[in-house]
């Protein structure tokens, strides 16, 4: 009886002294931790982006990477500078469905202010409730864009506001015929004469005020601009992580950086489905570049949290699957990377970039959580009253 009362003794103290052991392990680690994030919330709200832990980038990224940051200012071309008498004309115009051929679709019925400028569908209806075929990108800060649309096809946003207006699936209307409209409404004599010194209506004016409206649709401050400018407190510990793990380990940053978080660039990230239903060449329908087959344009990540459906073609529901999407490095299917198109043979090249990331569950969630702060808060846009 002594001897089992010994040996339960003995495990009794061998257990209290494992737990024990393990209990200072996990309030070590939690210390090592909390201190980590203590550090990147220290660094990362300090200021200055010279300090910042270095980012992991691809080699094909490092001569053309920005850092992250805030927006820069706003910049207009020197034979379309701003006044206000022109933005406003173009904020009337975008807002007016008598633009299209049905005088039933405006530039805001695909781009409405209250649903992050974009429509949150799929894919948008347009003329004659004609389904189109891409995701509408958001207008939002949209004046750093160096290229429109998905595939690039217009090089300035005087040129991009034409494409919609005649687009039969979209708006259906020849830009002349939409110009020769506005030109009979005797309301907009006044507009077009104080922001062109004249009541003279062109196309070509129409789509200067339409892209200098554009031009001033700019997010306010983020979270993040508040973080990164010294409000350390603003972060939880989950969006530091997130933002740290944005630029190291989930190696974000070799598409998008810059304060408009975008490169800029045309990238393959596997979604084109060639060959498939659904299938999109993208990039290759405006160059005709085989090389180009599959590739779109890298979105800005400013307001994504406001943006979905997300990708060309929204197939992605929410940010996490997003996140999901590139954990797993995207293993498109072997028979959706190849095509004939007009007997030219093409294949789909999914950049090296794209590749498995193994981020766990946790990760996962910072992730989101951080690109969740690069959305603003959303301000309320009245509608103008339209000219008669």
């Amino acid at each position: 009886m002594k001897n089992a009362l010994s040996w339960i003794f003995v495990l009794f103290l061998v257990v209290s002294l494992l737990n024990n052991c393990l209990n200072n392990t996990v309030q070590k680690e939690i210390r090592q931790k909390e201190g980590f994030i203590a550090n990147l919330r220290k660094l990362y709200s300090s200021g200055d982006s010279s300090s910042w832990p270095k980012p992991i980038l691809d080699p094909e990224t490092r001569e053309t990477f920005s850092e992250i940051g805030h927006l820069p200012e706003t910049e207009f071309p020197k034979d379309n500078l701003y006044s206000e008498d022109k933005a406003l004309l173009g904020k009337v115009l975008f807002f007016d469905p008598r633009l299209s051929k049905s005088n039933q679709i405006a530039c805001a019925s695909c781009h409405d202010p209250e649903l992050g400028w974009c429509d949150n569908r799929t894919f948008s209806f347009g003329h004659d409730r004609q389904l189109g075929s891409r995701n509408a990108m958001t207008i939002l800060n949209v004046a750093y864009a160096r290229s429109l649309f998905w595939d690039g096809r217009a090089g300035s946003l005087e040129e991009q506001s034409q494409i919609p207006i005649q687009d039969e699936r979209e708006m259906g209307e020849h830009i002349d015929m939409a110009a020769g409209k506005i030109a009979r409404i005797k309301g907009y004599e006044i507009l077009f004469e104080k922001a062109f010194g004249d009541k003279t209506v062109t196309k070509d004016r129409i789509s200067k005020a339409i892209a200098t409206f554009e031009r001033t649709v700019k997010s306010s401050s983020s979270k993040f601009d508040q973080f990164i400018d010294g409000k350390s407190d603003v972060y939880t510990n989950d969006e530091v992580m997130g933002l740290h793990l944005f630029r190291t380990k989930a190696q974000c940053m070799n598409c998008h950086n810059s304060g408009y978080f975008s490169n800029q660039k045309f990238e393959n990230v596997g979604t084109s489905l060639l060959g498939e239903k659904g299938e999109d060449l993208g990039m290759f329908l405006v160059t005709k570049n085989p090389a180009d087959a599959g590739k779109f344009r890298v979105p800005s990540l400013r307001e994504v949290a406001k943006t979905g459906p997300w990708m060309h073609n929204g197939s992605m529901l929410t940010l996490a699957d997003v996140i999901q999407f590139y954990s797993k490095g995207n293993p498109e299917h072997g028979q959706k990377r190849s095509t004939v198109h007009q007997g030219i043979a093409l294949a789909s090249e999914k950049s090296g970039m794209v590749r498995m990331l193994e981020l766990t569950d946790e990760e996962i969630s910072q992730l989101e959580a951080f690109l969740r702060t690069l959305s603003s808060k959303t301000e309320r846009i009245t509608p103008p009253e339209l000219p008669k």
